[in-house]
């Protein structure tokens, strides 16, 4: 039988990484954008990839797998390009939204700059910051969300299309060069809605019956008027939503208690996505009152570590959750996107054994939902859980984690250890005498680029054809 469609656990997964196991997304776009291969070679990469993804997902048992998730660059600027919000420096005239005046947003051109990049929440990724006014015009100009769901489908499996919230979208926006400073971009709400319904619209036709919005700014101390404008969103969205069923995923930290109460009180959703590893309050916000009938994805699996999850801690969890939420409206998910930690631990070849047990990238997380998945529907793997266990006890007492030295002069510490033999001013004189530093010292923020040279001699020092002493002068 197909294993996409094997009998599927009550699984979820976020998110997934975009760059491929062996960085193949990354090579294939430094090719593009050299010039040295065409856009049809670009999609290629990107298509074989999503398809590897997708199956990967549906032979390891996951029920709920996400499209729309992968990417050439973010899935903010994604959702700029789906609705048509191109700034009027990129001289776009309309229409379906090409990889020229996308890649132009991300990353600039011979005659304009590229828009604002920012961090990610609290995470090393970085994400183009849409650049908003009150004159913007929206139009649904990428079908990105749709023709992945059918690309999905057309290989068997059917997914879940995901997409950056309204509510989130704007207030991750900020106000274009130029516009009054009173502005908001959530003031544009109901114009972007429009756009959203397009999109619902033919994601229903295709034969999707869930949807999946992100929206992580609900875990920020918001606001009472943008916690109003999520119920206002998704009340007029709602009819739009009728006959799907709507997830609104949260994660990277607790949701506060009015948000909570917000989000579980939006009569057009589903679901609920919370990250229950950085969320030790929203669980307990779970467990004091959930509204029935409702789903709970729970992301109890650690989407941003590389280390191998605590499964007995996690199915107690779990079950602890069982008897608030209903057995059958209980998913087990990753606590964010998978694309915050590495990709497949197969490909480390040089890694030891015993490292190795206490590992799991994004490969292997995809396999820890599911096992829970199962162990909560009762068809627990006595022997991954087992090994699991002996792994997560190697880590705690390997010397290569606890040195017993360490420890020990850790526990002689004396009061007076903590202080300083000198005193701040003989410290700055010491410094700067051996320093000479000017008054304000300034360096880079990152690593200068490589040159083709550079490269060369550190290929050459590796394969041992020049000394240390050659390689460092």
């Amino acid at each position: 039988m197909n294993s996409f469609y094997c009998l599927k656990m009550a699984s979820h997964i976020v998110g997934y990484p975009r760059m491929g196991p062996k960085r193949e997304l990354k090579f294939a776009l430094e090719s593009f954008w050299d010039g040295k291969s065409s856009a049809e070679d670009l999609e290629k990469v990107a298509t074989d990839l999503r398809a590897s993804i997708w199956k990967q997902m549906a032979d390891a048992g996951i029920k709920y797998i996400p499209s729309n998730t992968f990417s050439y660059y973010d899935q903010v600027l994604d959702t700029t390009a789906m609705l048509g919000a191109v700034p009027d420096r990129y001289s776009w005239t309309g229409g379906e939204i090409n990889l020229s005046t996308y890649f132009s947003m991300a990353r600039g051109n011979a005659t304009v700059p590229a828009m604002e990049m920012t961090k990610w929440f609290d995470t090393n990724y970085h994400f183009i910051v849409p650049e908003l006014a009150p004159s913007t015009k929206f139009s649904y100009s990428s079908h990105k969300a749709i023709n992945e769901y059918k690309e999905a489908k057309a290989l068997g499996v059917d997914t879940v299309p995901v997409l950056v919230g309204p509510v989130s979208y704007l207030l991750l926006s900020k106000a274009a060069k130029g516009v009054e400073k009173s502005f908001s971009p959530l003031s544009l709400l109901s114009s972007i809605l429009p756009v959203y319904k397009e999109v619902i619209a033919e994601l229903k036709a295709a034969g999707a019956s869930w949807i999946q919005f992100d929206e992580p700014t609900l875990v920020k101390d918001l606001e009472s008027h943008q916690l109003s404008a999520f119920s206002a969103a998704y009340a007029e969205l709602e009819s739009a939503l009728s006959g799907l069923n709507v997830l609104v995923e949260t994660y990277f930290a607790d949701v506060p208690a009015d948000s909570y109460k917000t989000l579980t009180s939006l009569s057009s959703v589903t679901a609920y996505g919370f990250d229950l590893e950085r969320g030790t309050k929203t669980l307990e916000l779970v467990k004091s009152g959930f509204p029935a009938g409702k789903y709970l994805f729970a992301g109890v699996v650690d989407g941003r570590n590389i280390w191998a999850d605590d499964l007995a801690a996690s199915l107690a969890t779990l079950q602890s959750l069982e008897a608030v939420v209903g057995k059958d409206k209980l998913v087990v998910s990753t606590s964010c996107s998978l694309m915050h930690t590495a990709v497949d631990l197969v490909n480390e070849t040089k890694l030891d054994d015993e490292i190795k047990s206490w590992l799991a990238f994004a490969a292997q997380k995809v396999v820890e939902v599911n096992a829970l998945a199962k162990a909560l529907a009762g068809q627990k793997d006595e022997a991954y859980f087992a090994a699991n266990a002996a792994a997560l006890a190697s880590r705690r007492s390997s010397p290569r984690v606890t040195n017993e030295e360490v420890q020990k002069a850790a526990t002689a510490l004396k009061g007076s250890d903590h202080r300083r033999a000198t005193t701040v001013s003989a410290r700055l004189d010491a410094q700067q005498k051996k320093l000479n530093l000017p008054v304000l010292p300034t360096t880079t923020i990152g690593s200068f680029p490589q040159t083709v040279e550079l490269r060369r001699v550190r290929r050459e020092y590796k394969a041992k054809k020049i000394s240390e002493e050659e390689y460092t002068n």
